[in-house]
């Protein structure tokens, strides 16, 4: 029996560093045609540069942001305590930790982004399927950033400036100044975005420490005002230990797995850059458990903290902060606020898409013009109506990003290290007719995959408060563990598909 999948290309095509790292033979012809553009070939070795600091420092940047402070405030309006919470969102980190080393150790080695890496399972056209979803999850989540960052611009300038910016006429139930503030973040993310991938990573070495300190403040002055950390650990828990707890720990596990699940696709689109596995390994193991664990201890703790000194848990910090009289505390925390923003924004939902968007027509849309639509498509999905209320946030947002994206995690990681244990053709990713053609450049077996892993994930949860119902009510018992069922099904199915193609081409040959 022939092998499922081909064996690596010859070493003359692609040589091999001693670390491990591929890339196309040095003086060879760059893949061209319709597949290829410079931003979609691989990374040159010597240019894969990021160091073990760079990845963690990236994650930091990502960590330390408000949508990570309102997914663990959240919690606490929700009913969980402190410990609750923290528990909930370190377990969910550790676990979304595997599928991102898994997937990223093809950024280092061939040094490819993830919508090439996509190409490996789902064809060379069929890529665009999982990139297409990535993508427009990203539109969703850069909106929602967006409209945090503008939030932030509106509520602390109204408090420099006075009730004439904060009580100005309203257009769609919103102060036009909450517009125009959305409008000034939005026009910020354009600029950095415009300059490049070396301007992003420069921008995330020095954006994550002075984020990190803004966090200590203001866990800080919140333990001033509640007078000591008594007061921020004694808040008790509405649901306490037994059923009430775990009905809602399994859902919001899931959620909080969500929100990473998208990176754990397209973090091949930052570990390209790569100095080793190594770097991105550790960089990632220490940046990304850690430091969102450290995170939703201060959110909670400072959460806890408002209900004890306001009566009723302040979720928003952006709303906590205004409450601060000290104008040197608002501009502080006005800078910090959008710092943070700007941070997880620009990489993790800007970064992505552009390179998915050009992977659709790599001749016609560059990275730079990936990113512009991705800042466009990011104002169409009406954010605020995502952002306004923390059951439909943590539950139906995060919910069904979760389902969907572990499936297509499933399905690269299943492809990747399963069947092809790590060997990819850097050459045959970018061009028609070769081992990732399939059929007319579609594998229909990741699509049978991801559209199974789908439904089960995803087709018994609850929309409220987009939709009324469950579109599929006798799979309402999945709903909760969407992620893992979405992920552990496309798995399973996709490598079952694929030996069943290794032996019909098997039957297909003894014919002949």
């Amino acid at each position: 029996m022939t092998e499922t999948v081909p064996a690596a290309p010859p070493p003359s095509s692609q040589p091999t560093s001693a670390d491990g790292r591929v890339e196309i033979a040095p003086g060879s012809p760059a893949p061209t045609g319709p597949y290829a553009n410079d931003d979609l070939l691989p990374v040159p070795v010597e240019k894969r540069t990021w160091t073990t600091y760079n990845f963690s420092a990236l994650w930091v940047g990502m960590a330390h942001n408000t949508a990570s402070w309102t997914l663990a405030s959240g919690l606490i309006a929700v009913g969980m305590d402190w410990k609750q919470a923290v528990l909930t969102i370190a377990l969910a980190n550790v676990i979304v930790l595997v599928p991102m080393l898994l997937t990223g150790h093809a950024g280092p080695k061939y040094g490819i982004p993830f919508p090439v890496f996509a190409r490996a399972s789902f064809g060379i056209r069929g890529a665009n399927l999982p990139a297409v979803v990535r993508a427009l999850v990203a539109c969703g989540w850069f909106g929602i950033q967006t409209w945090i960052g503008g939030e932030a611009i509106f509520f602390l300038a109204g408090k420099l400036i006075g009730e004439g910016w904060s009580d100005a006429g309203k257009i769609g139930g919103y102060a036009w100044t909450m517009w125009l503030s959305f409008a000034i973040f939005w026009a910020i993310q354009v600029a950095i975005i415009y300059r490049g991938m070396e301007t992003i990573r420069r921008f995330e070495n020095w954006a994550a420490p002075f984020v990190l300190i803004g966090a200590f403040v203001m866990l800080w002055w919140m333990a001033d005002k509640a007078g000591g950390f008594g007061p921020l650990l004694d808040q008790p828990s509405k649901l306490g230990w037994g059923g009430d707890f775990w009905k809602l720990f399994w859902p919001s596990l899931m959620g909080m797995i969500g929100f990473w699940s998208t990176l754990s696709l397209n973090i091949p689109d930052f570990t390209r850059y790569g100095r080793s596995q190594k770097a991105q390994m550790w960089g990632q193991g220490l940046g990304l458990p850690t430091t969102m664990t450290l995170f939703a201890f201060m959110s909670v703790m400072v959460t806890s903290g408002s209900q004890a000194v306001y009566g009723e848990p302040i979720w928003d910090p952006v709303k906590l902060a205004a409450k601060t009289d000290s104008v040197v505390g608002l501009l502080f925390a006005l800078v910090t606020v959008l710092v943070a923003t700007l941070s997880v924004n620009i990489a993790a939902n800007l970064v992505s898409p552009a390179f998915d968007f050009s992977n659709i027509a790599p001749r016609k849309i560059s990275f730079r013009a990936g990113a512009l639509a991705t800042c466009v498509l990011g104002v169409l999905i009406f954010p605020w109506k995502l952002y306004s209320d923390p059951q439909g946030y943590i539950f139906t947002w995060l919910g069904l990003v979760g389902g969907l994206l572990g499936t297509v995690a499933g399905i690269l990681i299943a492809d990747y290290w399963i069947l092809r244990r790590g060997k990819l053709d850097l050459l045959d990713l970018y061009r028609a007719g070769g081992r990732y053609w399939y059929d007319r450049g579609w594998n229909w077996r990741a699509v049978v995959a991801f559209v199974a892993g789908g439904v089960l994930a995803v087709g018994g949860a609850s929309f409220d408060p987009l939709i009324d119902g469950r579109p599929i009510p006798a799979l309402s018992s999945l709903a909760d563990y969407g992620w893992a069922v979405g992920l552990a099904t496309s798995m399973v199915l996709y490598v079952g598909l694929m030996l069943l193609r290794g032996r019909d081409r098997d039957r297909d040959r003894d014919t002949i």
